[in-house]
């Protein structure tokens, strides 16, 4: 007997989507990228770590080992806590930074990203107030967002976030936590000082908020003097979550990365993460275990770090020629960013589309913003591309940008 399959025409709706996938928009890098895939194009755009510089005899090594030494472990599920000797190299990195850290106090997650989202979850309710810096890092908001959160920016100068002005807005708004990226920071490429760093801490203590210390860029100063994690200031101590990440040391492609949070936080978030993806990938942490057990990290990190103060400097030294007259821009101790602005009257999203014509991007600044939006703003990624390649990078924003009208 053969069923009349025709649709209904008074069948009913599906549900709607939930409101917070309705109202969280997608990653304005992530289209950017998308439109710059062509070869051809030097861009600015995307953070991405060079690739020729990834260490993959050394990674490759690893996972052979692991496979052909512990393929039944390394093949297995896993504990949600993450591989106790990833764990513990985890451990003795964060202690050799100043923060003394245990095993125990680790979670490994699915990249830093991850560990963001499993923070959101365990702490914040629709509608709870979470302080920015702004501008701030993308994803960040995205993540906030999906929670329901209300976003509130904190004003920022050249040093970073002020803490005055976080001190009134924390009395004002009454938020739940603040989440800031104090080293080299996603877009600008800041450091916070110890001293603003120490102000934060009690800003935090006095109105009993959350810290969330996002640090995927510490490892990758060149230049300066390291300042101490945020989360060893009086004050900041017992109400800190410090995310770090391997993807801007090793690989990206690994999506790994780990969380560290007072005991019963951390709980919380091995709950939310069992309900996510029960563990991270089990040969992945395994085989970065074993990297992490020799010299192989260290010693790729000064290849890399000598390699991105060249390319910082490529950039840095070339923008003169290359933005208008009366530009603004920085230059970080380290990271992967530099965050330049065009005087009054430019529009540095009007000017992509005609910058992308000349095959070179860049990420425009105003998507970052909780706020109001300095449109003349833009993030420069200066890792992806060796110098002779963001000196014709360069040559080529000039012919856009030096001849645009404000």
């Amino acid at each position: 007997m053969l069923h009349d399959i025709r649709p209904n025409p008074a069948s009913t709706p599906t549900p709607a989507l939930a409101t917070r996938a309705a109202h969280t928009g997608g990653s304005p890098v992530r289209e950017i990228l998308a439109l710059t895939a062509r070869p051809e194009v030097i861009s600015f755009a995307g953070g991405l770590p060079a690739g020729e510089l990834f260490d993959a005899r050394g990674i490759a090594a690893a996972f052979r080992h692991v496979l052909d030494e512990t393929p039944r472990q390394a093949l297995q599920y896993s504990t949600t806590e993450g591989d106790p000797a990833l764990r513990a190299a985890v451990a003795a990195r964060v202690s050799a930074r100043g923060l003394a850290t245990g095993a125990d106090d680790l979670l490994v997650t699915t990249g830093s990203q991850q560990g963001l989202s499993l923070l959101a979850t365990a702490l914040l309710e629709p509608g709870d107030t979470v302080l920015v810096e702004d501008p701030c890092y993308l994803a960040a908001l995205q993540v906030f967002g999906f929670a329901g959160a209300r976003v509130v920016p904190v004003p920022t100068d050249d040093a970073g976030l002020d803490p005055a002005a976080l001190d009134e807005l924390a009395a004002r708004e009454r938020p739940k936590l603040i989440y800031l990226v104090p080293t080299f920071q996603n877009p600008t490429g800041r450091t916070l000082a110890a001293g603003r760093r120490a102000a934060v801490a009690e800003v935090a203590a006095r109105h009993g908020l959350w810290i969330i210390e996002d640090d995927p860029y510490g490892e990758l100063r060149f230049e300066g003097e390291p300042v101490p994690y945020l989360a060893t200031f009086p004050g900041a101590e017992d109400r800190t979550a410090l995310l770090g990440s391997f993807s801007k040391i090793v690989a990206p492609g690994l999506r790994l990365g780990w969380l560290r949070a007072p005991a019963a936080l951390r709980r919380a978030c091995v709950v939310a993460k069992q309900a996510a993806d029960l563990h991270t990938s089990t040969v992945d942490q395994a085989a970065i275990a074993r990297y992490l057990a020799g010299p192989d990290l260290d010693a790729h990190l000064d290849r890399v770090r000598g390699a991105y103060r060249a390319r910082r400097d490529a950039l840095v030294d070339g923008l003169g020629a290359a933005l208008p007259d009366g530009s603004r821009w920085n230059r970080p101790d380290g990271g992967m960013f530099v965050w330049a602005t065009m005087p009054a009257g430019y529009d540095a999203t009007a000017l992509l589309p005609e910058v992308v014509r000349n095959d070179v991007a860049y990420v425009p600044g105003a998507p970052f913003y909780a706020g109001p939006a300095d449109t003349g703003s833009m993030r420069l990624s200066f890792v992806t591309h060796p110098p002779e390649e963001i000196e014709e990078g360069l040559r080529r924003l000039a012919k856009t940008l030096r001849s645009a009208q404000p």
